[in-house]
């Protein structure tokens, strides 16, 4: 099935490793141009350098704390000189990692959590909306979890923030029907995320295993998929890829949970 991303403009908050990239590399298989937003320039390199050999006409990183609205704005005029002032996708894959209960979390963590976890897609929402509205179609997918809907109590903060994530989603949807610009928002589940990867390590879990990976979960969390294993980061990027292509012409508003089957909808 062609997606309709042959020179299409494709901007991943998030997206020089991890899920994000997943995403990345499937716009980049596509024929898309393919800018990535990170944090350091060794994992922008190196997702650019890959983007490109996938067959990306146009792959470019760009560092920024998605916090600093000012460095987040002059990114995407940036962008905007680029790519001739449109860009089709925005992708949101940004997560806070931080742990602790409700009890336990400082005001600093909750704080931290909800500036990187929420806010900082709203600042790149902002900053990309003149350039979607200027395109021929134009696509927005964040970012969420299924622990919003399931909660685990050490991910209090984390939890918090992706619920706000799928709030602003949907009324951005509804802000931007008129636009005919779909705005969706993909809820992974337990996936082997570097911050899965790094608590496993820490339990002694051989992280090269998404069975046993999931079995520490469902004996540290309790919160078993239906599946007997944990997904991977490359299994969500196609998700992402449908509710972000032309192909996806009347989905808006919607929560797609990817998390190997759940007891809730």
């Amino acid at each position: 099935m062609d997606l309709g991303f042959a020179d299409a403009r494709v901007v991943v908050a998030g997206g020089s490793r991890g899920m994000g990239l997943a995403a990345a590399r499937c716009f980049a298989e596509d024929g898309a141009r393919v800018a990535v937003i990170g944090r350091t320039d060794a994992d922008l390199d190196r997702a650019i350098e890959e983007l490109t050999r996938l067959g990306s006409p146009d792959a470019v990183g760009l560092i920024a704390d998605l916090r600093d609205e000012n460095r987040v704005a002059e990114v995407f005029a940036d962008l905007d000189e680029r790519w001739g002032g449109s860009i089709n996708v925005l992708v949101n894959a940004v997560g806070p990692d931080v742990r602790g209960t409700v009890e336990d979390l400082t005001s600093e963590q909750w704080h931290a959590a909800v500036d990187i976890g929420a806010l900082a897609m709203v600042n790149c929402v902002k900053s990309a909306l003149p350039l979607l509205r200027n395109a021929e179609w134009a696509r927005i997918v964040n970012f969420s979890a299924s622990s919003t809907q399931r909660q685990t109590v050490s991910l209090a903060a984390y939890t918090a923030a992706k619920a706000m994530v799928a709030s602003i989603s949907k009324n951005l949807a509804l802000l931007l029907a008129t636009d005919e610009i779909m705005v969706n928002v993909i809820s992974p589940g337990s996936v082997a995320s570097d911050s899965l990867v790094g608590w496993a390590k820490s339990v002694g879990v051989d992280t090269d295993d998404p069975y046993l990976l999931m079995d520490a979960i469902t004996e540290h969390f309790g919160h078993p998929a239906h599946l007997p294993r944990v997904g991977l980061p490359e299994e969500i990027g196609p998700v992402v890829a449908f509710l972000a292509s032309r192909r996806n012409s009347y989905m808006t508003g919607a929560n797609v949970n990817v998390d190997g089957g759940t007891d809730f909808t």
